[in-house]
């Protein structure tokens, strides 16, 4: 029930009943109404500017996320790629010098990878694109690393056979030479003692007496050991692995026998005159890859430096061969 509401009128000297103007009232509504439109804009402006909608705090911590996730990716790609060039430079400088191997060219490392353009600056990618090009970068490490995981175990297969490599490089002359008389005739072009006219001569000889034992100069398998038509005379050819091979010609006896495995420094026949030959002594070759290379290179483990030096002196002496 609506209240009447009564005003003491002092000149008529009585209560009389309250009426409102219809423009006051019109007034009252409008203050109002305006109080709350700028009541309501204040709060809606006060909680905009600090405080965050559900959606806003939402994608400010997946920004949040992004980041964090951004700067520990590229921490992690700017490790492993100081690790991945350490490796390279190992493994190009230091493993593969001491086996004697040729290091990997970076072509091979980057085989059956897809290269990236860097055409863009990194602060003006946004997050998704700096993941999606932190993502190639870890990709492309993974593979480097998988290359390098290869590389690494051929390295331990070459640490594994060093020593066979060892022992199967021809390092000891074929007879007991310590004074160095014995070498007649060295490696290359030579007066041919039957013909007379310059011909090329694959090995060195070593004039000794008849009977004198020849040794072995490195592991292996004998492939032949008997008559040679083709002018060594009764000689033993020695398979070393890892392209190595010895060839002793002229024997007077052959003591090896074919198939057999020998090791350096054992005796494998005696010193003849047999095929063509002028007289008793050890024709040695040693073929690399199949072809004949100068013998004299492989006898560091029996001389010391001042009779190596002498010995190659005595090997690069123009003179007539023996065969």
């Amino acid at each position: 029930m609506k209240k009447i509401k009564y005003y003491f009128d002092t000149h008529t000297l009585r209560y009389e009943k309250l009426i409102t103007p219809l423009r006051v009232k019109l007034l009252r509504v409008f203050a109002f109404i305006a109080t709350a439109i700028v009541t309501a804009a204040l709060i809606v402006i006060i909680a905009f500017k600090y405080i965050d909608s559900p959606k806003a705090i939402m994608l400010e911590q997946q920004n949040e996320d992004l980041r964090n996730n951004y700067a520990m990716i590229q921490q992690r790609v700017n490790t492993l790629q100081q690790q991945m060039n350490e490796l390279l430079n190992r493994d190009n400088n230091v493993y593969r010098s001491i086996f004697e191997s040729s290091p990997i060219p970076d072509s091979a490392r980057m085989k059956a990878m897809e290269k990236v353009k860097e055409v863009q600056l990194v602060s003006g990618l946004g997050e998704d694109e700096l993941l999606n090009s932190i993502g190639s970068q870890l990709n492309r490490l993974t593979l480097l690393v998988t290359y390098q995981q290869k590389s690494f175990n051929d390295i331990e297969a070459m640490v594994k056979n060093k020593q066979k490599l060892l022992a199967a490089i021809p390092a000891i002359q074929p007879v007991s030479n310590k004074d160095l008389r014995h070498v007649a005739s060295g490696f290359g072009t030579r007066i041919d003692p039957v013909y007379k006219v310059p011909k090329f001569h694959a090995g060195l000889d070593f004039a000794a007496p008849s009977g004198t034992p020849i040794y072995a100069t490195a592991d292996g398998t004998v492939t032949e050991a008997g008559y040679n038509a083709g002018g060594y005379g009764n000689c033993v050819v020695i398979n070393h692995g890892y392209g190595y091979e010895t060839l002793y010609g002229h024997m007077y006896r052959v003591k090896a026998k074919r198939g057999q495995r020998v090791k350096r420094g054992e005796v494998i026949g005696y010193v003849g005159s047999t095929g063509k030959s002028t007289g008793p002594h050890c024709h040695y070759e040693v073929h690399r890859g199949k072809n004949p290379v100068d013998p004299v290179y492989y006898f560091y483990n029996d001389l010391t430096p001042e009779q190596y030096d002498r010995l190659l002196k005595l090997a690069q002496t123009a003179n007539q061969s023996f065969d």
